[in-house]
């Protein structure tokens, strides 16, 4: 009975939701994550326009590959930045929807969504195409731009969507995101114009649909260092997000000033949808399925929910990237023209769902 109070202390349980029933079960269910991680990343080695056995990969990675090996540099200096940077953005993504979805008090929320990727993608391709901060433009300019745009993106979103008495609701949340989204896909695309360069447009339709062909060992010390930062402090924030789920009213009763929280959650979220998406471009629907998926395994307490949240996004994205690479093999597919395929008919079910759900109160 101790063990089961100490328990209750270390996963509240936030009303709507349940903590894992034993420390057991959650401890599985983090270790069967990151096995499924190392499988899907270990094929994302092997599998590609060039096959590599998966025995080859794991010598090549644990130096046990005597000799000049052929498939070194494929595995290395090709697929491994990667791999790792598909982990990255698919958790960093996925701990960002989770906790937007808390922070709005919205099962729809998430960075594509709300126009947070769209105003960092927006960002990102007007400095490549102004030609802003030439010569240190990957690892300075372009995310802190992203970074910018993101953050205003919410900021707009985030004015629009709010009522007068301080809530929201689905349909404003939406609408907001798809128009602040729009505007910022025809300001995109107008800066594509006025520029009048044809070699802007590969690297602008590579923010607008997303992707990982980019990748680079240089280029990953920036997003894995704020992953793990933003992850870390968003979890220390476990506690604030619960009490959030409550609602306005009862969480400012519970002592939590609202306004000023939500406002440093937002620049946190920005920070990190902005410097992933530099890296990646704009990937949608991540943040989306994934926190949904990852409630229906642990529940909705944010201290336990976050990182399977975070295990099981790195899983999908590194997933869909191989898809991407395989499925019209030699021709290397956007993963966001991927993510978007499945993450489309999630949506509407969320919708249809929730009209139900409506219905059924009535």
């Amino acid at each position: 009975m101790r063990t089961s109070a100490k328990r209750d202390r270390r996963c509240p349980r936030p009303p709507g939701g349940k903590a894992p029933r034993t420390p057991l079960a959650y401890g599985t269910v983090l270790a069967v994550l990151i096995v499924a991680l190392a499988a899907a990343g270990t094929a994302a080695l092997a599998w590609g326009s060039v096959n590599i056995p998966p025995t080859d990969v794991v010598d090549i990675l644990t130096g046990q590959a005597h000799g000049p090996s052929p498939y070194r540099t494929i595995v290395l200096d090709v697929r491994l930045p990667r791999v790792i940077l598909g982990a990255a953005v698919g958790a960093g993504l996925a701990v960002v929807g989770t906790t937007l979805q808390a922070l709005v008090r919205n099962p729809l929320a998430d960075p594509f969504l709300l126009g947070v990727s769209s105003g960092a993608s927006a960002a990102a391709v007007s400095v490549i195409v102004l030609g802003l901060g030439a010569g240190m433009a990957t690892t300075v300019t372009i995310p802190t731009a992203s970074f910018a745009g993101a953050f205003l993106a919410l900021l707009v979103v985030y004015a629009l969507a709010r009522e007068p008495g301080g809530g929201f609701t689905t349909t404003r949340l939406i609408l907001a995101g798809v128009a602040v989204s729009y505007v910022l896909a025809a300001l995109t695309s107008l800066i594509l114009v006025v520029s009048a360069r044809a070699d802007h447009l590969k690297e602008v339709l590579y923010w607008t649909l997303g992707g990982l062909g980019s990748a680079r060992w240089d280029m990953l010390a920036l997003p894995l260092t704020v992953l793990a930062v933003g992850t870390a402090l968003l979890i220390a924030l476990a506690r604030p997000l619960d009490l959030l789920l409550v609602g306005e009213e009862g969480a400012t009763v519970l002592g939590l000033d609202t306004a000023r929280f939500r406002a440093g959650v937002f620049v946190l979220t920005s920070l990190v949808t902005g410097v992933l998406v530099a890296h990646s471009g704009a990937i949608g629907f991540v943040g989306l399925m994934v926190p949904h998926a990852a409630r229906m395994v642990v529940g909705a307490a944010h201290r336990v929910l976050l990182p399977v949240a975070a295990l099981m996004g790195a899983v999908f994205l590194v997933v869909a990237d191989l898809a991407a690479r395989t499925v019209a093999a030699p021709q290397d597919i956007p993963v966001g023209v991927l993510t978007a395929l499945t993450g489309g008919p999630f949506f509407l079910w969320l919708l249809r769902r929730g009209r139900a759900r409506e219905g059924a109160q009535a």
